[in-house]
């Protein structure tokens, strides 16, 4: 991973048709990793990041944590460019100031059939104290 190509987006833009979507379940003629592939232990690390340090990338790592019992070739390859996209904002993080004007902002999103595969919606929030997230 140390020379590849840095990504400006972590993860692609996801298809709501079940069958283009790259990360759609095991198909019958695809191959599962195994234990020799550390996919957990990726997404483990990368699920740390995404709750203390880099929210950006929460939705994602979570999205790929959800084939962590049968992982493929295809969440192998999200897993990856991930990693690339967090080597090419290496300086991107949360910087919290000390600022005397204290102003609490929150956001709110909601997608609806965001998981094509169960039919379920997903939401999503961020809270803000001057200008650095806080919650999300």
């Amino acid at each position: 991973m140390d020379k590849s190509h840095r990504l400006s987006t972590p993860i692609v833009v996801r298809s709501l048709d079940v069958n283009k979507d790259p990360f759609r379940s095991k198909e019958n003629n695809e191959e599962l990793f195994g234990p020799e592939v550390p996919y957990l232990s990726a997404i483990g690390a990368l699920m740390y990041l995404a709750s203390h340090t880099r929210p950006d990338i929460s939705f994602d790592v979570n999205l790929l944590a959800r084939y962590s019992s049968a992982p493929t070739r295809r969440h192998w390859n999200g897993v990856k460019q991930i990693l690339r996209y967090l080597r090419g904002t290496m300086d991107m993080g949360l910087f919290y100031s000390n600022t005397s004007k204290l102003e609490l902002i929150g956001y709110a999103d909601a997608g609806y059939l965001s998981d094509p595969h169960n039919g379920r919606s997903q939401t999503g929030y961020l809270f803000t104290s001057s200008g650095t997230a806080i919650s999300w």
